[in-house]
């Protein structure tokens, strides 16, 4: 059979040849990639990293701080209006008597202001009533009716010549509306309570304007005049501090633990995690079942025992006692699934070949099995960074975390619960960074778990 030659020509290719149009990018490269793509979850981190840069920087942006009280500027609203009318403040009241008062009020049933009234003070005077021994002074917030109560019980005042009182009770930014009803000696009312409307205008003496720095004596304001008080931002609370400068200094509170305690007890979990799915076998039963010990302990239990055991007493901060209990009762959730990944990644073909070639244990765990585990790792940490606020949160709301005044954002909503029907913003401002940084460390670790997740990127 005679041979034959076969030849082979390249065909001619018109098109140019193929590039490749996607650059090749790490595993970490990647996963930065996809989750810039997840608008939810590129949000939260801006987020989360707005709530660090606020918990840092919050306090020294801040031109109060978060324990500096002003009594005369309790509960206010950053809507309330803050101007302020300059008067002349004696530190002590004259009887009326001794002012010359009492010669005007002709009429037994005369009742006065003496002076303009103001959130320092209201000074009431009126004339003596034959036959009384006594009077009583009560203050209400809406008109008074005939047969009705006269409102808050303010003082008795004792002897028919005291004809005068100052009420000094919580005064606010509203119209009151004050009764006097004479009494015998057996504490009998003596006609009818005679009433009066008194509407309080916001006001401070100059020599306190100036020593709190509100106006300079440069200024040349003077007695009668108004000016308007610093703002505060996000209001005050029922003392006076300034809630801008609290709820920053909570956040240092709130995400210290939030961030530290998970941290650390996530450390423990990876390691605990790795050693025994490293090893398996009985090593892993008994280790194991260690944990599921663990995670039957009672929480608030060993938090009350570990107050008594740090010698934390009633009214001091239990931040300590709460690091350790959350450290010590919360790394079994991590240790599972490390041990999970682990028992997964010790039967890969590379880490056999590091078996093979005499690699130590310590060096294979360190080296291939724990950083194949960080996409876990790290989607876990985002989700317990929210739970151990939100526990820091609910234990301080029921008196067991951070005790005043050390500001934490559960405290300021257990404080500011008090009062919510009539100043909602203390409660508002703090629930709301609450929720807001809870719900972004949520998205994020969506996000996260969706960008690590290897399997995500062979889908597309």
């Amino acid at each position: 059979m005679a041979e034959s030659t076969l030849s082979f020509a390249p065909i001619a290719v018109d098109r140019d040849v193929e590039e490749l149009t996607r650059p090749s990018q790490s595993y970490w490269e990647d996963a930065w990639i996809r989750l810039k793509q997840n608008k939810r979850a590129f949000v939260s981190l801006f987020v989360v990293i707005f709530m660090v840069l606020f918990a840092i920087f919050g306090p020294l942006v801040s031109r109060f701080s978060f324990d500096e009280q002003d009594l005369d500027q309790t509960s206010k609203a950053p809507w309330s209006d803050r101007t302020v009318k300059l008067i002349s403040l004696e530190s002590t009241w004259i009887d009326p008597k001794q002012m010359g008062l009492s010669s005007d009020l002709t009429s037994p049933d005369q009742l006065e202001i003496d002076g303009e009234p103001n959130f320092s003070y209201v000074r009431l005077v009126w004339s003596q009533v034959i036959g009384a021994s006594s009077y009583l002074i009560s203050r209400n917030i809406v008109e008074n009716i005939e047969g009705q109560p006269t409102g808050l019980p303010l003082a008795i005042v004792r002897g028919s010549e005291s004809t005068h009182f100052e009420d000094l009770l919580d005064l606010r930014p509203r119209t009151y509306w004050y009764a006097i009803t004479a009494l015998n000696a057996d504490g009998e009312a003596i006609g009818p309570p005679k009433s009066l409307e008194v509407s309080l205008q916001q006001a401070v003496s100059v020599a306190d304007a100036v020593a709190n720095g509100w106006i300079t004596e440069e200024s040349g304001l003077t007695t009668g005049d108004s000016f308007k008080l610093p703002w505060h931002p996000l209001g005050t609370d029922y003392l006076g501090r300034d809630m801008f400068a609290r709820l920053a200094k909570g956040a240092q509170v709130s995400l210290f633990i939030g961030i530290l305690a998970p941290l650390a007890f996530m450390l423990i979990g990876i390691l605990y995690g790795s050693v025994a799915g490293y090893f398996a076998g009985a090593i892993d039963q008994l280790l194991m079942r260690f944990a599921d010990f663990v995670v039957a302990l009672p929480f608030l239990l060993f938090m009350i025992l570990f107050k008594l055991v740090f010698g934390i007493e009633s009214g001091s901060s239990g931040i300590l006692a709460m690091l350790v209990a959350l450290i010590l009762l919360s790394w079994p959730a991590t240790a599972r699934l490390v041990r999970g990944e682990v028992l997964r990644i010790r039967e890969e073909g590379y880490v056999s070949a590091s078996r093979l070639l005499g690699t130590e244990t310590r060096w294979l765990i360190l080296r291939h099995m724990i950083p194949n585990t960080m996409g876990v790792i790290l989607v876990t940490f985002t989700f317990a960074v929210p739970s151990a606020i939100f526990t820091e949160a609910f234990l301080s709301f029921i008196g067991m975390g951070v005790e005043p005044p050390t500001p934490s954002w559960g405290s300021m909503c257990n404080e500011g619960r008090k009062t919510m029907e009539t100043t909602p913003h203390e409660l508002i401002f703090p629930a709301i960074f609450i929720s807001i940084t809870v719900l972004a460390f949520n998205l994020l670790g969506d996000g996260l778990r969706d960008a690590l997740d290897a399997k995500m990127r062979s889908r597309e």
